[in-house]
């Protein structure tokens, strides 16, 4: 891998691990579909893959750097308590109930789940699964949108309703049930497949579970940060076993952190009103053409 190839994978790997584009499907596609002249199956790929995601999992801790002293210290007081009273201690085991799924699939399947980046057509299918199942999630979300303005008195008097209005009848991550967050945790799980994305379907199963787009793209980044620390613990170390150019890749690592702190910060903003939609048809759109493209 050139030093300006492990720089692009940085900056395409932040950006799109918190897009709902699904970053590990880009990173096997791309080298492939360009001749980049290296093998996505190579025993390194996967653990600079995991090092550019500790990128992204920094930029996420200060993003969220108020937030996480109270979270770590709400679950150590619930812990010593034995019981939930805040709605810190809460979130807290919220993200535990949510973590657990994807810890113990990856753990159990992580070899024939390693064997999929070497197959690129696995990834572009995956990818127009992905885009199916976020545009699935919109359409749900609209029905259950539709049913809060016919049910919602105040807004039938008016004839109509902003979307404003109509997400102020959806929940934040707090009312989340822990059977819920595990659902979601589920669905983590199935970014562990080149192709789907982990925010993505994160995002998509916290619409279901009836959070406000803002909210569920919060959870879902709150969500990516101790499943991306527990992976680097497993993955990155293997790096010091094989020959690999340790000081590119860590430069590497910053880079992706930073694009993914502008990324997390844009897409923040844009769920305050955005949808998963456009995103949808990007996957499917990326996914058909690689198909098409790839031998």
């Amino acid at each position: 891998m050139a030093i300006w190839q492990a720089f692009l994978f940085a900056i395409l790997q932040g950006a799109t691990e918190l897009f709902p584009v699904s970053s590990l499907g880009h990173a096997v596609i791309i080298p492939n579909l360009f001749n980049w002249g290296f093998r996505t199956s190579n025993l390194v790929f996967v653990p600079f893959l995991v090092l550019l995601h500790l990128g992204t999992a920094a930029a996420l801790l200060f993003l969220y750097r108020d937030d996480w002293p109270v979270i770590i210290a709400g679950f150590f007081r619930a812990a010593a308590r034995g019981k939930i009273r805040t709605d810190s201690e809460r979130l807290a085991y919220l993200i535990v109930a949510g973590s657990v799924p994807a810890g113990i699939i990856g753990f159990v399947l992580e070899k024939p789940l390693k064997s999929l980046f070497g197959y690129p057509r696995a990834a572009a299918a995956f990818l127009i699964v992905n885009g199916a199942l976020l545009f699935g999630a919109e359409v749900m979300r609209r029905r259950s949108e539709r049913r809060t303005i016919a049910t919602a008195e105040d807004l039938r008097e008016h004839g109509t309703a902003d979307r404003l209005e109509v997400e102020s009848h959806f929940g934040d991550v707090s009312q989340l049930s822990f059977r819920q967050a595990f659902i979601v945790g589920l669905c983590q799980a199935l970014a562990l497949l080149p192709g789907i994305s982990r925010s993505g379907v994160t995002m998509a199963g916290g619409l279901l579970a009836g959070l406000r787009h803002e909210e569920a793209a919060r959870f879902s980044f709150l969500l990516a940060t101790p499943i991306i620390f527990a992976a680097g613990l497993l993955e990155v170390p293997k790096l010091v076993d094989h020959p690999a150019p340790l000081g590119v890749f860590a430069a590497a690592a910053v880079l992706a952190g930073l694009a993914a702190y502008g990324s997390a910060r844009f897409l923040l903003r844009y769920f305050r009103s955005g949808r998963l939609d456009p995103y949808a048809y990007y996957c499917v759109g990326l996914g058909v053409l690689a198909l098409l493209l790839l031998r």
